[in-house]
């Protein structure tokens, strides 16, 4: 049964993307705002089904430290739900992504014409710098960053290496840092096709205070992080 039900969620996931990215790709995909408010509809019509067909729902905690201007999100990555979670959650949001991600079809065309943040990994300091330049303009414009300093979905239980474009994204913007911590692998795990009922949780934590060297900025996510 649990099967079939995440059978059915996952029809509705991709289904629901692929008519919505086609809708943007001829109608919206000039329109930052129209881009991101349809993938907000996405998510919405996506945690439906995953919360009607396979038991899953959410608790947040920490909505209130979130500030009223633009901010970065340091998110810990345990599933691709996390991807739904934060589209949902936040009003504006820019993800940090890898840029491999745009040969996505469909989907990946849109990522940064909707204000997303592509990343060369093997660019080196030149890539983290357009990557912390990007950032500063998407704060500046009150959107919230969202950036996975795990560079990777994370088993839960599982140690992973924090990246080091956190610690100069950190480093380079003024803008408040906010860890964000999950336990959605447990209910939708890296590479599972079928999801496990239950809740997941989400913590906002308070911002982390400015100034910190990079090992003591990745020491304080680690602590979250993993325990």
């Amino acid at each position: 049964m649990h099967h079939v039900r995440s059978f059915a969620f996952n029809a509705v996931l991709w289904g629901a993307g692929a008519v919505l990215s086609i809708w943007c790709t001829l109608f919206g995909r000039h329109f930052r705002n129209g881009i991101l408010r349809t993938a907000q509809l996405w998510t919405r019509i996506s945690l439906w089904a995953l919360r009607s067909f396979c038991g899953v729902s959410l608790e947040v905690r920490g909505l209130e430290n979130l500030p009223a201007e633009g901010c970065v999100i340091a998110a810990q990555h345990q599933s691709a739900l996390d991807i739904l979670l934060w589209i949902s959650l936040l009003p504006a949001p820019a993800f940090v992504f890898k840029k491999e991600l745009k040969r996505i079809p469909l989907f990946g065309a849109l990522l940064e014409p909707s204000g997303m943040i592509s990343v060369d990994r093997s660019g080196g300091r030149k890539a983290l710098r357009d990557m912390v330049e990007r950032a500063h303009q998407a704060v500046a414009a009150g959107r919230q960053v969202v950036i996975f300093p795990e560079g990777t979905r994370v088993a839960p239980g599982v140690r992973g290496e924090l990246r080091h474009g956190i610690a100069a994204m950190a480093q380079g913007l003024s803008a408040p840092l906010l860890p964000a911590t999950t336990d959605s692998g447990l209910r939708w795990g890296r590479k599972s096709f079928q999801k496990s009922p239950g809740q997941v949780h989400i913590t906002i934590h308070p911002a982390i205070l400015p100034g910190l060297s990079r090992e003591e900025l990745l020491a304080t996510l680690t602590a979250l992080f993993y325990g």
